[in-house]
């Protein structure tokens, strides 16, 4: 299957499923699509995990932003969207991880929002100051093997040695984010 049509099936994923939708793991082709957000936490150990791949692309404020710019710092990625309930739900939890984690990188990649505008208001809204990538086609999230964020929103935790660390499904609370950040640090 080649990268373009990936990115129209990842868009089409995005648009019928996620955020409260049940989909299929698996499809008949073999494509990973997007299901409900469960609540569910993956910690990975050290010998298992992959190099998570390197995101690059526009930012919400018009900047550009690369993962590899982090290389070594732990690095938070929350997949989310304006639309999504539980996206707002989580926020100020996402907002307060970042505040008592100062040295992780914490980056937001809004998906499904194919208009910046309602993405801005809601980074406005809740405060966010970490930066947010800009994907309204998911095409970011289809280089994730091992552990793709399958739900909006998803958090992922990538470790300092630039390794998909671990994954949760649905919407997060500071307690557990901040939690699972330590047990990734801590090998």
């Amino acid at each position: 299957m080649t990268r373009t049509l990936l990115a129209v099936l990842a868009a089409v994923a995005l648009l019928t499923g996620g955020c409260g939708s049940d989909v299929d793991d698996t499809n008949s082709d073999g494509f990973i699509g997007f299901e409900e957000g469960n609540g569910s936490v993956l910690i990975l150990p050290p010998d298992e995990r992959e190099v998570a791949p390197e995101l690059v692309g526009a930012t919400l404020d018009g900047g550009e932003l690369s993962t590899a710019d982090f290389a070594g710092q732990v690095i938070v990625l929350n997949v989310w969207g304006s639309w999504c309930a539980p996206c707002r739900a989580e926020a100020p939890a996402l907002v307060a991880a970042a505040e008592q984690l100062p040295d992780v990188q914490f980056i937001g990649i809004n998906t499904k929002d194919l208009d910046p505008v309602p993405a801005r208001a809601f980074v406005r809204s809740f405060d966010v100051g970490y930066p947010n990538l800009y994907d309204p086609d998911g095409a970011l999230l289809l280089d994730f093997g091992q552990v793709p964020p399958k739900a909006i929103p998803s958090t992922l935790v990538i470790d300092e040695s630039g390794r998909v660390a671990a994954r949760m499904l649905g919407e997060v609370t500071t307690t557990v984010l901040t939690g699972v950040v330590e047990d990734v640090r801590a090998g």
